[in-house]
């Protein structure tokens, strides 16, 4: 990771609008949780009213034509997943992918999934029911928080046995906010004929061509959060041969198409959230391209993650940075104070309680019963959010992580 700088000028987009005005965030809280729930700019959330406006003022001239409306958006946003649109299908987030592709599966008694413990919690959850479903169970490969890829790889390498049967990964994880090697996964788990899931949520926009490079049978990914789409808006993607037997969480008028049309109809679902995802993607490369992008939260990410650090760094034990071997572009972890946030309820009581006292938006995890700041940005993030986190946030959990230890 560079030294960072605290100079960093706001973002100015090329309309000549600072990027915070191009969102319709709150301006008395400080948004620095981008990577929970994303964050939608005022020109998307415009055209995706309009879009509602036409649906309701005729709904039979909408509602018929949804298909092909879900279609062309489709045409529009595989690319920039680097798929093809024949491969991919609208879903209304994550967990929906992993549980269109759970249910496609049959395993046998015995059988084994693998999963890690940096895993988001509703996709082993998801995992686990699967392997209910068959008397099949889950295990939990541990991969260490500073391991490098070649390690991961070898940890699944040793992990593997004779009945593995399926690989859920994250090609960048939840609570530690680390890139994980799932192409090399992959390409391990395909020469002994084992399946493998990439959980991508994270991944669209923070990885160029996201779904080629997470590789895997079936790849999926968020388009709510870095690329700023509407909320329920995700896409799974596969060039396997047994797509056909993925299947839509509700069976509507699409089901006698192939995969993927028969995921363009959802009976009345607002299907809004898919057609204005290509406006999204758009309006980021018109106004400042997606490579500048990436670069650029990477860089309010260090700066950020340093100041933030320095705060804290008095009131914890080891060094407050969490320097990783691949983190994410657009996320840091800072290490909480020592009996902070030690479980995932810990955790998101914390930011409940940052937010409702002193207004600011978090995410904290915790890894290995160690609790951590999740820092994520986007283009609208500036140098006195940072500011005022350290001076909102830091005296609060002071507070908090008194009480813990009392």
């Amino acid at each position: 990771m560079q030294q960072p700088t605290s100079t960093i000028a706001p973002v100015q987009l090329a309309s000549g609008m600072r990027a915070r005005d191009a969102w319709p965030l709150d301006p008395e809280i400080i948004h620095l949780n981008h990577g929970s729930f994303g964050a939608v700019p005022t020109e998307v959330v415009e055209h995706q009213n309009e879009l509602r406006a036409q649906a309701d003022r005729s709904p039979v001239g909408w509602f018929p034509r949804i298909a092909e409306h879900v279609a062309d958006a489709r045409t529009a946003v595989a690319p920039f997943v680097g798929a093809r649109a024949e491969d991919t299908a609208f879903v209304p987030n994550a967990s929906a992918a992993a549980t269109v592709v759970y249910n496609s599966l049959r395993l046998a008694t015995g059988d084994e999934i693998l999963v890690t413990d940096h895993g988001y919690g509703a996709i082993t959850m998801g995992a686990a029911r699967l392997a209910r479903r068959f008397g099949a169970h889950v295990r939990a490969v541990h991969i260490p928080l500073f391991a490098g890829a070649e390690e991961v790889v070898e940890l699944f390498r040793q992990s593997i046995t004779a009945r593995t049967r399926l690989i859920v990964v994250d090609q960048i994880t939840s609570p530690t906010a680390r890139v994980l090697p799932t192409a090399e996964i992959s390409a391990l788990a395909r020469e002994r004929g084992i399946r493998v899931l990439v959980d991508g949520a994270h991944a669209p926009g923070l990885v160029a061509d996201a779904a080629t490079v997470g590789g895997g049978d079936w790849w999926f990914g968020n388009l709510h959060k870095w690329p700023c789409a509407p909320r329920g808006s995700a896409v799974l993607v596969t060039t396997d041969p047994d797509r056909q037997e993925l299947w839509p969480l509700i069976d509507s008028w699409g089901a006698a198409e192939p995969f993927p049309g028969r995921f363009d109809t959802q009976g009345t679902i607002d299907a809004t959230t898919y057609i204005s995802t290509p406006a999204a993607i758009e309006f980021i490369e018109r106004e400042y391209t997606w490579e500048r992008t990436r670069n650029t939260m990477r860089e309010f990410a260090d700066v950020g993650a340093r100041m933030i650090a320095d705060a804290v760094q008095p009131y914890v034990t080891e060094d407050a940075l969490v320097r990783l071997p691949a983190a994410a572009d657009a996320m840091r972890l800072i290490r909480l104070p020592d009996g902070l946030g030690k479980t995932r309820e810990e955790a998101d009581e914390l930011r409940m309680t940052l937010f409702d006292r002193v207004g600011v938006e978090t995410a904290f995890t915790s890894f290995e019963g160690r609790g951590y700041y999740r820092l994520s940005v986007h283009l609208y993030t500036e140098v006195s959010d940072f500011e005022a986190y350290v001076e909102r946030c830091i005296p609060e959990i002071l507070r908090a992580a008194e009480a813990a230890a009392s």
